[in-house]
C-alpha cells in the first residue's frame, strides 16, 4: 500500500466534501452549537427540567387569592416574586384563562388547630411554561405555609420525623450536568458520527456510479482507494473535535485534557468509520448500507454506554480533570478493537479486489 496513492484519494475526496451539502449543514450546526452553547444551555436545560428556569426569573407574576385570611396572603404579600389580587374564585379563573394571572389560590375556611387537614387549591395554566416556573416558586411559599401549620399541631403529632441533613447546592448544578455531561460529548462525538456514515456514501457512490472499473485500471488498487477515503473521513474527526473544543473555551467554558479528549475521539472514531466501511462493502447499496449501519450503530452506542467506563463518562471525567489511569486501559481496548476491525477490512477489500479483477 503506497502513501502516495492514499494521499491522491484523500485529496480528491476533499475536494468533493465541499460539495457535499449535507455535511456542510451538519458542521454548521455544531458550529451554532458550540458558539451558543450558554444560551442554548437554558433552553436546553428547560426541556428535562423546567424548574431550573426559576432562578433566571426576576418578573413579579400576578397571583389570585381567594378564600379564607391565612398566614399564607401575608406570605404571599412579602414574597418578591408575586404581586397578590383578593377576589372571588370564579373571576380569578375567568381572569386565570385570559393570561391576566398566573396562578390562582383558593384556601379554604378550616381553622390552622382544626382536626381536618388544610386543603389549598393551586389553579394554573396546563402546559404552560410560565406555570412550571411559578409552581416552583410558590412551592417555597407552600412548604413556608406547611411548617407554620405543623408547629401550630405540634402537640398531636405522636413521632419524632427523621430530620435529613442534604449539604447545600451552589445553584449551578443544571450548567455543569449540560455542558460537561452532555455538550461536550455531544459535540466530540458527533464528527465522528457524520464521518462513519460519510464513508458509507463515499464507498457505495464508487459503485453507483459504476467508477469502480476505471479505478481498478488504473495503478491505484480497491484497498488504497478503500483506505484513502477511510483516511479522509477520519481527518476530518480530530479536526473538528479540536475546534469545538477551542470554540467552548472561547465562550468561557473551562476544559481540562483537551488533547487526550481529542485523542480518545480520533482513536474511538476509526472504529465507527471501519463500521460504516465494511457495511458499505459488504452492502454496495447506499440506502441498504446506511439502514443497516444505523441500526448497529445504535446497539454499539447502547453497549458502549452500559460499560461502567465508556467513552461518553470518560470524556466527561477527563474535560473536569477527574480521569484516572484507567482511561489508558479503556483506550488500549479501543485500539485494538481498531487493529481487528482494520484488518478485516483490509482482507475484505483485498477479496473484493480479486473478485473484480477476475470477473
Amino acid at each position: 500500500m503506497k502513501s502516495r496513492h492514499l494521499s491522491i484519494i484523500a485529496k480528491k475526496e476533499f475536494r468533493g466534501l465541499i460539495s457535499e451539502r449535507t455535511i456542510l449543514l451538519a458542521v454548521l450546526l455544531q458550529l451554532f452549537v458550540a458558539l451558543f452553547s450558554s444560551f442554548l444551555m437554558v433552553g436546553l436545560t428547560s426541556m428535562y427540567d423546567p424548574a431550573s428556569l426559576s432562578q433566571y426569573s426576576r418578573f413579579k407574576y400576578n397571583v389570585g387569592y381567594a378564600g379564607n385570611d391565612t398566614d399564607l396572603l401575608y406570605t404571599l404579600y412579602q414574597s418578591p416574586d408575586f404581586r397578590v389580587y383578593r377576589m372571588d374564585l370564579s373571576t380569578g379563573v375567568a381572569a386565570l384563562k385570559e393570561r391576566k394571572l398566573a396562578a390562582m389560590i383558593w384556601v379554604p375556611d378550616t381553622r390552622p388547630d382544626a382536626q381536618e387537614p388544610v386543603k389549598l387549591t393551586l389553579y394554573t395554566l396546563q402546559n404552560d411554561l410560565q406555570s412550571a416556573i411559578v409552581d416552583v416558586k410558590l412551592k417555597d411559599v407552600f412548604l413556608n405555609y406547611e411548617k407554620d401549620l405543623r408547629q401550630v399541631r405540634a402537640d398531636r403529632l405522636n413521632e419524632q420525623p427523621m430530620p435529613l441533613e442534604i449539604p447545600p447546592t451552589r445553584g449551578a448544578g443544571e450548567f455543569f450536568e449540560f455542558v460537561y455531561g452532555l455538550l461536550i460529548p455531544l459535540l466530540v462525538f458527533m464528527p465522528a458520527i457524520i464521518a462513519s456514515a460519510l464513508i458509507i456514501d463515499l464507498i457505495t457512490e464508487e459503485y453507483q456510479h459504476d467508477t469502480l472499473e476505471t479505478l481498478v485500471s488504473t495503478p491505484v488498487t480497491f484497498s488504497e482507494m478503500v483506505w484513502g477515503k477511510i483516511l479522509a473521513c477520519e481527518v476530518l474527526v480530530p479536526v473538528q473535535a479540536g475546534i469545538w473544543l477551542l470554540l467552548l473555551m472561547v465562550n468561557g467554558i473551562a476544559i481540562q485534557n483537551a488533547g487526550l479528549i481529542i485523542l480518545h475521539v480520533t482513536i474511538s472514531s476509526l472504529v465507527l468509520i471501519l463500521l460504516g466501511a465494511l457495511t458499505a462493502l459488504h452492502y454496495r447499496e447506499r440506502t441498504a448500507a446506511q439502514f443497516i449501519f444505523s441500526t448497529a450503530l445504535v446497539v454499539v452506542i447502547l453497549f458502549s454506554l452500559a460499560l461502567p467506563s465508556n467513552p461518553m463518562n470518560l470524556l466527561t471525567r477527563l474535560s473536569v480533570g477527574m480521569a484516572g489511569p484507567e482511561q489508558w486501559l479503556v483506550l488500549a481496548a479501543v485500539a485494538g478493537v481498531v487493529v481487528l476491525l482494520a484488518y478485516a477490512t483490509q482482507k475484505y477489500a483485498e477479496r473484493i479486489s480479486r473478485i473484480n479483477q477476475t470477473g
